[in-house]
C-alpha cells in the first residue's frame, strides 16, 4: 500500500523526557564508554525519547503501515547545542516527505524531529529515513 504524500506536513505527537542521571550512567557503560562530570546527552539518547511515548509507533498506525515491512534506512542529527543529565527535553516530529521507488515496491519516509529544551532553545535536529518494503 502506497503512503499518502497528503502527509507530508503532518506534525506527530510531541513526547516530553527528563534526562536521568542513571540513565545516562548506564548508557556510557553499556557501550565501553567513560563517564565524566559532564553528563552530555549522546545522539542515541536523543534518538530514543520518541520511544519513550506510550505507542512510540502510533503514527505509523496512522498511515496504515505494517511494521512487519519496516527498515529503518538512514539516521542523520545536526547539533545546535549540548544536553546533559536533568534537562527536560521535547521531541517533536514531522513527516517532511513521502516518496516511492522501485515502481512502488517500496515507500519511504521521512521524519524531521526537532528536539528543544523547556525553554524551547533547540538542542538538535533529527532526520530519519522509514523503508517500507510493499508485499506484491
Amino acid at each position: 500500500m502506497a503512503i499518502d504524500p497528503a502527509m507530508i506536513g503532518t506534525e506527530l505527537a510531541p513526547t516530553t523526557l527528563t534526562v536521568d542521571e542513571g540513565r545516562l550512567r548506564f548508557f556510557a557503560k553499556a557501550i565501553g564508554d567513560t563517564v565524566d562530570d559532564d553528563l552530555r546527552v549522546p545522539p542515541t539518547v536523543l534518538f530514543s525519547i520518541e520511544l519513550e511515548s506510550p505507542n512510540p509507533f502510533g503514527w505509523a498506525d496512522q498511515l496504515g503501515i505494517d511494521l512487519r515491512y519496516v527498515l529503518h534506512g538512514e539516521q542523520s542529527f545536526t547539533y545546535h547545542q549540548p544536553a546533559r543529565a536533568g534537562d527536560v527535553l521535547t521531541a517533536t516530529p514531522r513527516i517532511s516527505d513521502v516518496y516511492s521507488k522501485k515502481g512502488g515496491a517500496l515507500d519511504f519516509i521521512v521524519k524531521d524531529t526537532s528536539v528543544t529544551k523547556a525553554d524551547g532553545s533547540l538542542v538538535a535536529e533529527l532526520k530519519s529515513v522509514i523503508v517500507v518494503r510493499n508485499p506484491q
